[in-house]
């Protein structure tokens, strides 16, 4: 997997197959490998290029949690694909990485040709409520630290966000666990206080000026992301949105083929919507 130095910051990613560009960006706890199950599919029409978000895998942890600030990750990753031949590049994020997609489809719109985001949010609307959750993602990060990733792991696992996720056979539930032990707990507590949800700006008076053609994803049984997708719609009733039945918030890991089935159609059709223009 190539290492790249980008602005002070070393990059792990892994790229596969050809064809238009299509970056992958994971959700918290996770890394590159969160993506391999659907890495042949995608590769055989994209030329994928997963990243190891900063404090996750084996891209380095910044020191200062505010390097994982989303503006600065933004341009890291538009600095990494240019260096990758790609100055336009399609767009795929989850959860945090879902998060971290729209704030770099937001400050550079004309790099990102089409945007799909899975299980994501503008983040949070009022002051008062970045403010109580910045000091929840606090509370959490000084746990990490204080009792370990394995602990925090085991806890984590048993959040109701993630009880759909008991559908999932044994092998698969082991794999992902085993993604998640293997970040540090440093890493992880640098993530969630520069890039958790209370770190983030909210960006729901830009979601109306959006124009990026975009593809909101989420899983029917997490009632809470799908209700932010219809919010996002009715900001910007341009958004695409598809409910995938029978799963919960990593639809991608929980109804793998219909998560990919959605996002390359969404993905290949405006590719060839733009041939046409």
């Amino acid at each position: 997997m190539p290492r790249l130095p980008v602005n002070n910051l070393n990059y792990h990613y892994h790229c596969e197959g050809s064809g238009p560009p299509l970056l992958l960006l994971h959700g918290f706890t996770g890394s590159h490998a969160s993506w391999a199950h659907l890495a042949s599919g995608f590769a055989g029409h994209f030329l994928t290029v997963a990243v190891d978000l900063p404090g996750h895998g084996k891209t380095d942890m910044p020191r200062d949690a505010a390097r994982c600030r989303q503006e600065l990750v933004s341009a890291d990753l538009v600095d990494l694909m240019a260096h990758c031949g790609h100055d336009r590049f399609n767009l795929l994020g989850y959860s945090m990485g879902g998060r971290l997609a729209l704030a770099l489809s937001i400050c550079f719109p004309d790099r990102v040709t089409a945007l799909v985001l899975e299980s994501a949010s503008p983040g949070l609307p009022t002051a008062a409520e970045r403010e109580r959750r910045r000091r929840q993602d606090e509370d959490l990060a000084r746990q990490i630290e204080t009792g370990g990733v394995h602990r925090f792991v085991n806890v984590w696992e048993q959040l109701p966000l993630f009880a759909s996720q008991g559908q999932l056979p044994a092998s698969t539930r082991n794999a992902t666990r085993q993604q998640r032990l293997g970040n540090s707990a440093h890493g992880l507590a640098a993530s969630l206080r520069g890039a958790g949800t209370g770190a983030q700006p909210s960006f729901w008076s830009q979601l109306p000026q959006l124009k990026t053609p975009t593809l909101l994803i989420c899983g029917e049984l997490d009632a809470k992301f799908c209700e932010v997708a219809r919010r996002m719609v009715s900001a910007n009733p341009a958004l695409k949105l598809q409910q995938v039945p029978g799963a919960g918030h990593c639809v991608h890991l929980e109804r793998a083929q219909s998560f990919q089935r959605a996002a390359m159609d969404f993905l290949i059709g405006q590719e060839k919507l733009h041939a046409r223009i």
